[in-house]
């Protein structure tokens, strides 16, 4: 009950493994029956109820018998690290009715009733299975403190995985192998970029298969898993990358098959890198920013309880409300605003304002005081109880933007005339005039940018892109003002009608090849003296 329990009433780290995955990766790492495995140490970290430990004693028989060894013997080089006592239990039961009808006890020093990140784990030759997925805010805070301080690649707000990576790669033997089925989402996000260097730095990574439209678990979960593999040893930079849409596919695949595409892990923070992509028009494509665009991120409050609620602008004073969106806000192509208010408790200098001119807030905050104290922001400074975690500026409400929830089914990018401050998981965009943020947000619709997007970020079930600040920073898109004025137009029609097909016959860069660049597409994209992109704006 470590990490508490999820909806479903699961725990949370807990997801059993399909066996076919299971079987598979056992495949890819080379412990196969037809092996003599007398002497492979292997170690599972994190192995539940015995998902891929009952796999794991089986083929050490089967091995035992084809070369001859003591199996007795060999099961000393197992080590299954569970820290739950309950599915501890379970997986010695599991194993024992295994070895029960041999004749064969099960040592002591196999299962391991430990934290495997805490642990004195010694150097073995592979390292497989399906490390905990416990997000960031679900870690209690002195683990989190203590793994910080032990692992160099768990920071920002990463999942407690990392952390597990680190730590398998760090005791594998020269030539092991470490074989892991968890979140696809540090090879591309913010957080798993020191992952990245370490791999690219120190080990190979041999090949990804990336399967965030199957369902590699006994259960489902909102998850897009990936296979990894990465051995110990330096000097390859390049890996297959493999999409696999059917679990029952893996039953065939094979190292051999023609990958998806090769990684590029030289470029140890973006291996999904495509730039040579665009060698052929890059002039004209620039970066949001360097358009005069800024991106950024709605507001963390800490406590949304407290903060935000329909019932706030009649409780506090009305200079201290202001209308907030949140993502639930956005469906269905259309902003229906649910009428939520968040409290404001800065000035407009940035500092927090004195309460006691304030009552009916000072009121609000003393009724609520013991659960805002109990935020970790407000553990850091007690003076500062009754502040958000990000600041506020007001005047963002007036601003006109560009709204773009992190996760979101939506076709449509939806736009703010200076109505609402946006919540957390709302990316935006601001800046230029309201029909420059149209242009813009026709771009963004377009498939030449979900094409970039998917590339290099993750994509939600039904193939929509999540939007996130560090790859909405990436994109390359047209010169915005450097498209002819009757394109533009055609563009802001296209948008208004949610006419993707019409923005895509304009935004088509990726099919440039196709024309005379010199005859067409510089009239297309030429730039104008209104901009030059080597100035930056934003």
């Amino acid at each position: 009950m470590i990490y508490g329990t999820r909806s479903n009433g699961n725990l949370h780290g807990l997801v059993i493994t399909k066996p076919v995955v299971v079987n598979k990766m056992l495949d890819l790492v080379g412990y196969v029956a037809e092996n003599d495995l007398s002497l492979i140490r292997i170690i599972e970290p994190a192995a539940g109820d015995g998902a891929f430990a009952s796999s794991i004693v089986n083929r050490l028989y089967k091995s035992s018998l084809i070369h001859g060894f003591d199996l007795e013997i060999a099961l000393s080089n197992l080590s299954f690290f569970e820290l739950d006592p309950v599915n501890a239990d379970l997986l010695k039961s599991r194993i024992e009715n295994i070895l029960y009808p041999l004749g064969i006890g099960l040592p002591d020093s196999v299962i391991k009733v430990e934290d495997f990140l805490l642990s004195n784990a010694h150097s073995c030759d592979i390292i497989i299975g399906n490390p905990p997925y416990v997000r960031h805010e679900n870690i209690p805070q002195e683990l989190k403190e203590i793994y910080r301080r032990r692992f160099k690649t768990f920071s920002h707000r990463s999942d407690l995985f990392i952390a597990f990576y680190e730590k398998g790669l760090t005791i594998l033997k020269e030539g092991g192998i470490l074989s892991f089925i968890c979140a696809n989402r540090w090879l591309k996000n913010q957080y798993g970029k020191k992952l990245r260097h370490l791999i690219s730095s120190l080990y190979t990574l041999e090949v990804v298969i990336d399967m965030e439209n199957s369902s590699p678990f006994e259960e489902e979960v909102t998850a897009y898993p990936a296979i990894t593999n990465i051995r110990k040893e330096r000097g390859v930079k390049r890996a297959g990358y493999y999409l696999i849409d059917d679990i029952n596919a893996l039953h065939n695949f094979s190292k051999s098959d023609e990958p998806n595409r090769i990684l590029n892990l030289s470029i140890s923070d973006d291996w999904f890198s495509s730039t040579e992509l665009f060698d052929s028009f890059s002039k004209y494509l620039d970066t949001i920013p360097n358009q005069g665009f800024k991106i950024g991120i709605g507001v963390a409050t800490g406590c949304d309880n407290v903060f935000i609620g329909t019932h706030l602008k009649d409780k506090i004073e009305p200079e201290l409300v202001l209308p907030i969106l949140m993502s639930k806000d956005l469906k269905g192509n259309k902003l229906n605003w649910s009428g939520n208010y968040i409290i404001n408790p800065f000035t407009g200098s940035g500092n927090l304002i004195c309460l006691d001119e304030f009552p009916k807030a000072k009121s609000y905050f003393d009724l609520n005081k013991e659960i805002l104290l109990n935020r970790h922001i407000s553990k850091k400074n007690a003076k500062h109880w009754f502040r958000t975690i990000d600041k506020i500026s007001a005047e963002l409400v007036k601003k006109d933007k560009i709204l773009l929830p992190d996760i979101s089914g939506n076709s449509q990018i939806l736009l703010d005339r200076g109505n609402f401050y946006p919540h957390h998981n709302i990316y935006y965009i601001t800046g230029r005039s309201f029909e420059k943020l149209v242009l813009l947000a026709a771009i963004l619709m377009s498939d030449f940018v979900r094409d970039q997007l998917l590339q290099s970020g993750n994509k939600m079930n039904g193939g929509y892109p999540r939007w996130q600040s560090q790859n909405l920073r990436k994109l390359s898109i047209p010169i915005i003002d450097a498209i002819p004025r009757e394109s533009q137009e055609r563009l802001i029609e296209a948008y208004y009608q949610n006419n993707i097909e019409a923005i895509n016959c304009i935004i088509k860069p990726s099919q440039i090849a196709e024309y005379e660049f010199e005859s067409v597409q510089t009239k297309l994209f030429e730039p104008t003296k209104e901009y030059n992109s080597s100035n930056n704006t934003a």
